[in-house]
């Protein structure tokens, strides 16, 4: 598992940290795609050993499938290029395509170490990785739209009556609270499909697995205790919020 979050960690900091430009991003993370589709030649220099190197012995020993591996370095040059262009996504289920590939190939690496491989896990698991990545969003609006990263889905900004200069200044009102308030709605219910795989992953996994749910829930209730007004504001778990989330992962 730490083999694979530190590829992704690398991957997503070559997409995000920095002051790179955009064409550099890009060209880091395709010398990065190129590393892991060479990674079991021999004698191939690398620029990220600490990463390619054990990446490399738990590819070959866990036969990690490369194509999830790819699909997150698909999902971070998506990243460089939306942002650059200040894109927005048309709809809800072009968001869920990106969840695709940007947080579900995480769920799937899991359940593969540990050989869990049933058609109603993958989609458990999908659903949760979702849910998290969407929960993310709705979290981090404050924080993303300053970065020219829009993720409001374009239809319900015009259902609800929310325009792309609302959205830009960051301005609260009743109406972009309803928008947040109904994709809250999406991600939880999302979530709460998903859940039962906890009880397909065993050991500390698992438990940690409820801890996450829990706390993609509990993000949840403070953006509705917020009222759902994140355009500026970004709600976090504190202390006192880490008894809730034990007691909620206990009774899962």
């Amino acid at each position: 598992m730490a083999a694979i979050y530190w590829f992704a960690r690398t991957a997503d900091d070559l997409a995000d940290e920095g002051s790179a430009s955009a064409h550099e991003r890009l060209n880091d993370l395709a010398q990065y795609r190129s590393e892991l589709l060479n990674l079991h030649t021999e004698g191939q220099p690398s620029r990220w050993p600490e990463v390619m190197g054990p990446l490399r012995v738990e590819m070959a020993r866990h036969r990690l499938p490369r194509r999830l591996l790819l699909d997150l370095l698909d999902a971070f040059e998506q990243d460089v290029i939306r942002t650059e262009a200040g894109a927005i996504y048309a709809n809800h289920d072009e968001l869920l395509e990106y969840c695709s590939r940007s947080a579900n190939p995480i769920g799937r690496l899991l359940l593969h170490l540990y050989q869990v491989t049933s058609p109603l896990a993958l989609e458990q698991s999908d659903q949760v990785c979702s849910a998290l990545q969407l929960i993310n969003f709705w979290q981090d609006l404050s924080v993303d739209i300053p970065r020219r990263r829009y993720y409001l889905p374009d239809d319900l900004c015009f259902a609800h009556r929310v325009n792309f200069e609302q959205i830009t200044a960051q301005r609260d009102d009743a109406q972009s609270a309803a928008l947040v308030q109904e994709l809250v709605n999406r991600a939880r219910a999302l979530m709460l499909a998903g859940a039962p795989i906890v009880r397909q992953v065993p050991g500390r996994s698992g438990w940690e697995l409820r801890l996450v749910i829990q706390g993609g829930l509990r993000i949840l209730d403070k953006i509705e205790g917020m009222g759902c007004a994140t355009l500026r504001q970004r709600p976090r778990l504190r202390a006192w919020d880490v008894p809730v989330l034990l007691w909620k992962a206990l009774w899962m």
